[in-house]
């Protein structure tokens, strides 16, 4: 039988919050007319994961069925990489064990792909469920925070713009996906000892650069439950600077091969700029202030992100401003 949608939830010790998640989708609405499935994909957890989902599948009474796959390496990239491969729908729709999707999520994701047949990847509205609610000085972090809220109606994520949706409630079509996205990617997703994160960028970069266009489908509502130690310095920094670190890679995608080494050194003066003007306008407040010391931190991190990529070993020493260390493109399958 054939599969139009696929949810798929990539998690690492998500014991305590998959229920909320599944218990959402599993009182999903106008979906009578879709063939869809859930797959949960742990990403290697250590808890009590794998038993939790397996309890729901042995009470899952829907007539969608609840899948369990596991992928031992380590990061979200190589969890959604395996969503892909096993997923049996047209559309794949990624939920994080953290978003809790509205009643009509799958419904309104299976309707835009209908409606707009060109978009290979598109996002949702993203609403944040803060534990503690943030100052609102807080605001220019938000989106760091993959809270997406961009108005009331669709819009084309165009390539100039250099912004493109988080995961976090994300649909893509597998087709797009497949004839797009090398078999290995740069950037697999923040683990321990390693703060890259930007993952899901690189993945809709090569999808866009393929030519499908990246949407924002505000119909699709989630809710984004942010705990209150997501808001605190000790996170936020070591997670803007991973931020900042993997910009390289997004930035250069965008640019054909022969022209990188010439953009390359713009960034450089650009970030340059923005740190001056950065510490001009905050000058010793900028420790002080949260919000001043993160969007430091991203100018800092992206202006050294191609010599530490480089010093790690993630990019090829002999062509690190030309190809990036890039993979063939894989054919367009059908995957099992």
């Amino acid at each position: 039988m054939s599969i139009d949608f696929t949810v798929a939830i990539p998690t690492y010790n998500g014991e305590a919050r998959l229920p909320e998640v599944l218990e959402r989708l599993r009182s999903q609405v106008g979906t009578e007319s879709i063939d869809w499935e859930v797959i949960v994909i742990d990403n290697n957890s250590t808890d009590n994961t794998a038993n939790l989902v397996r309890e729901y599948q042995a009470n899952w009474s829907s007539a969608y069925p609840l899948k369990y796959y596991l992928e031992t390496k380590q990061g979200a990239g190589f969890a959604r990489q395996r969503a892909v491969e096993v997923a049996q729908g047209e559309l794949i729709g990624f939920l994080d064990d953290d978003n809790i999707p509205a009643p009509e999520w799958v419904a309104q994701a299976y309707a835009f792909s209908q409606n707009y047949p060109q978009a290979g990847a598109y996002g949702s509205q993203i609403h944040g469920a803060f534990e503690v609610e943030p100052p609102e000085s807080f605001r220019p972090l938000l989106p760091f925070l993959a809270i997406v809220e961009r108005g009331s109606e669709p819009f084309r994520y165009e390539p100039s713009k250099k912004l493109l949706p988080p995961s976090a409630g994300l649909v893509v079509r597998q087709q797009a996906y497949l004839e797009s996205v090398p078999s290995q990617l740069i950037l697999n997703g923040r683990v321990q000892g390693n703060m890259l994160t930007a993952e899901d960028l690189e993945m809709l970069c090569y999808i866009q650069l393929k030519g499908w266009e990246i949407w924002y489908s505000p119909a699709m509502e989630i809710d984004h439950k942010i705990p209150k130690w997501r808001l605190q310095r000790e996170y936020l920094i070591p997670f803007i600077r991973g931020i900042g670190l993997s910009r390289f890679v997004t930035r250069m995608l965008s640019f054909k091969p022969w022209q990188r080494p010439l953009a390359f050194p713009l960034y450089v003066v650009n970030d340059l700029r923005k740190i001056l003007c950065h510490v001009f306008k905050y000058r010793w407040r900028i420790q002080s202030e949260l919000v001043a010391a993160c969007q430091m931190e991203l100018f800092l991190s992206s202006l050294i992100s191609p010599f530490y990529l480089w010093r790690k070993g993630y990019l090829d020493i002999q062509n690190r401003f030309t190809n990036l260390r890039y993979y063939p493109v894989r054919k367009s399958e059908k995957c099992l």
